[in-house]
């Protein structure tokens, strides 16, 4: 688990989940391999050659070609890692793109680390609104169903 302290007193903790076979933004390759087959990144993290190809047409991951065969690298398989962890917490594809075209301006990713937290506690804060709003609905739900099955016990 990493703590992250923000603001001097405000702690932020990032729980690393256990995502089974989705490998994590700081998931070492245990073959210690430094490319990849569309098949071997389609396997470890559990996506499609198809969604590979889509995320390659979208420029967010950038293999080498030797002819028709792509071949990934160990910064696609990082990049890969940092997509669908973002995807899975709700990012678009532009947000995600924003956050992982900041790697390379040559500040030693401060500004990619400074507009990744802001983003995730942009979207902390909204998901708890949702959540707010849910658990409103979930409360007047709950009361209408008692008022109707209160009537209904009325009329018999």
């Amino acid at each position: 688990m990493n703590t992250l302290a923000l603001n001097g007193n405000v702690k932020y903790v990032l729980a690393m989940a256990d995502l089974g076979t989705h490998a994590t933004i700081n998931t070492p390759d245990v073959r210690e391999r430094h490319i990849y087959s569309i098949s071997d990144l389609s396997e470890e993290f559990g996506v499609t050659a198809r969604a590979l190809r889509f995320y390659e047409d979208e420029g967010l991951i950038s293999p080498i070609r030797r002819g028709t065969t792509r071949i990934y690298t160990s910064r696609d398989r990082a990049r890969l890692a940092w997509i669908l962890r973002a995807k899975r917490v709700g990012f678009s594809l532009a947000d995600i793109r924003e956050m992982i075209d900041l790697y390379d301006i040559g500040d030693g990713r401060v500004t990619q680390r400074h507009v990744t937290i802001e983003r995730c506690l942009e979207r902390i804060a909204l998901l708890k609104r949702q959540r707010a709003d849910i658990d409103a609905a979930m409360d007047e739900l709950t009361r209408f169903v008692t008022t109707v099955e209160a009537a209904e016990a009325e009329a018999h």
